[in-house]
């Protein structure tokens, strides 16, 4: 277990698989500073627990999260450039840190996500969200526009779709979300839906993911050139020389498990 020491965050820590739980039900979990600046703690801490295999961002109550905090609106509304400058910085932050969390991270979405929080969706590797859970961009409605998210809501919907839903601040669907690959997976039971990919990610090596997802991340322009060639062919002959790239070739040739599998328990047998 993991000793839960946040105002408006709940964490747990059990068999690896690690939890970052959104709960302020009163404000259907809508962030304020207080509330970023415990969720980078709780990430930046996962991220460097090695009892950690993968992350879970959830929330408690009826909807994920509904973006921005209103009394944290005003506040901004009052602050100068460098005030709000600063402020949002620790937003880019938290974004930044979940996108690169180097263990595999799963969203689990449950009514509305909206503004940030479609942010927050978009940064993990897998999302999948109950039939009656709804997305928005409000941001334009307010004179605002989703800065902050943008990269990483582009980079999941594409600059079409982006534009359309930052510029008509339409509310969307899960299966519109689905079709733009915002989510990747439309299931009532979240945590079934979940359990594939645990199971998926426990046998799995771990520096394996992480490389491959600073692989992506990496790759991720689109540019095949030379610098791209040489970065992937040392890429994987790096890891094909590493302990776990040896400890994995040698289990698949002697056939026998290997170590990571091994000293993990099965969450289906727990």
């Amino acid at each position: 277990m993991f000793s839960n020491q946040y105002k408006f965050i709940e964490c747990r820590l059990e068999q690896g698989v690690a939890e970052l739980i959104l709960n302020r039900v009163e404000v259907h979990n809508a962030f304020d500073e207080v509330m970023i600046s415990e969720m980078i703690q709780a990430i930046e801490h996962f991220a460097k627990d090695s009892q950690c295999n993968m992350l879970i961002l959830r929330a408690n109550g009826k909807n994920f999260s509904a973006g921005a905090d209103l009394n944290w609106m005003r506040k901004q509304a009052l602050m100068d450039f460098d005030q709000n400058l600063t402020d949002a910085h620790q937003l880019a932050k938290l974004m930044h840190v979940l996108d690169k969390f180097p263990k595999p991270t799963i969203a689990l979405v449950q009514g509305a996500a909206f503004g940030g929080a479609l942010g927050l969706i978009c940064c993990c590797d897998i999302a999948i969200a109950n039939t009656r859970a709804s997305f928005c961009l409000s941001e334009v409605k307010l004179g605002l526009i989703p800065a902050v998210i943008s990269p990483y809501v582009i980079r999941a919907m594409g600059n079409r779709q982006s534009r359309r839903f930052m510029l008509t601040a339409e509310r969307f669907s899960a299966d519109v979300a689905l079709t733009h690959q915002v989510i990747h997976e439309v299931n009532d039971d979240l945590d079934a839906a979940a359990a594939p990919f645990i199971a998926a990610f426990n046998a799995n090596s771990p520096q394996g993911m992480a490389w491959a997802k600073n692989l992506v991340s990496h790759l991720e322009n689109g540019v095949i050139d030379d610098a791209t060639l040489n970065f992937t062919s040392e890429q994987i002959a790096r890891i094909r020389v590493s302990d776990e790239g040896q400890e994995g070739l040698n289990a698949f040739f002697e056939k026998r498990t290997p170590t990571w599998q091994a000293a993990k328990p099965d969450p289906q047998g727990a």
